[in-house]
């Protein structure tokens, strides 16, 4: 199913409650992602962080969707 979004603006949420929406260029039998055009949410006490990457790459452990 996951490869069939590579190309494909996705939406991740992560264990940290960190949530990253970005293009999935790739990921391997580990479910560990790289996505470019990546906007990062993070849900902070002083409220919500948005910050803009061109990549990065996500480790499979901490994806929960």
């Amino acid at each position: 199913l996951v490869d069939k979004c590579i190309g494909s603006r996705i939406h991740i949420i992560m264990k940290n409650d960190k949530e990253m929406v970005g293009t999935l260029l790739g990921f391997d039998d580990f479910v560990n992602m790289l996505l470019e055009d990546v906007t990062e949410t993070e849900n902070t006490p002083e409220g919500r962080r948005i910050t803009k990457l061109d990549q990065i790459l996500l480790n499979g452990n901490n994806i929960t969707m």
